[in-house]
């Protein structure tokens, strides 16, 4: 593969990892919607994208130890280092700062966003094999 489409790939990968890490942030929102105290949280997806592509992602938060005795922390359910919490639009009674509309909606354009990278990368490998077939 050259230098180029191997690049193109490992772009819509990032992407993709993403997106799919957006799409259980936002889900998450949305199964909290009726928690007591719950905040709702985004990723910041351009920051995100960029530190991914730029080699600076670091995954999850890490925890920091001071003593050499202290437990390492497992990695998973732990919230990706680009998730932020979500502005209140709407104060609760509870202090869920969930909304439903706006959860929704992200949920929706994510989901389609993640359909367009699939897409793009499913017609970037017909055109590969068309070149390698002779086509």
């Amino acid at each position: 593969m050259n230098i180029q489409t191997d690049a193109n790939m490992r772009f819509h990968q990032n992407s993709l990892n993403l997106r799919a890490q957006r799409q259980e942030v936002l889900a998450s929102n949305i199964a909290n919607a009726d928690t007591p105290h719950y905040k709702a949280r985004d990723m910041d997806f351009k920051a995100a994208l960029s530190g991914a592509v730029s080699g600076r992602m670091g995954g999850p938060l890490a925890l920091s130890t001071t003593k050499s005795r202290h437990l390492e922390g497992r990695g998973d359910g732990m919230l990706p280092a680009y998730t932020l919490y979500r502005n209140e639009q709407q104060s609760s009674v509870d202090g869920n700062t969930v909304h439903l509309d706006t959860e929704r909606a992200a949920f929706a354009e994510n989901a389609l966003h993640y359909e367009a990278s699939v897409t793009f990368i499913n017609g970037l490998l017909r055109t590969m094999q068309q070149a390698v077939q002779g086509q």
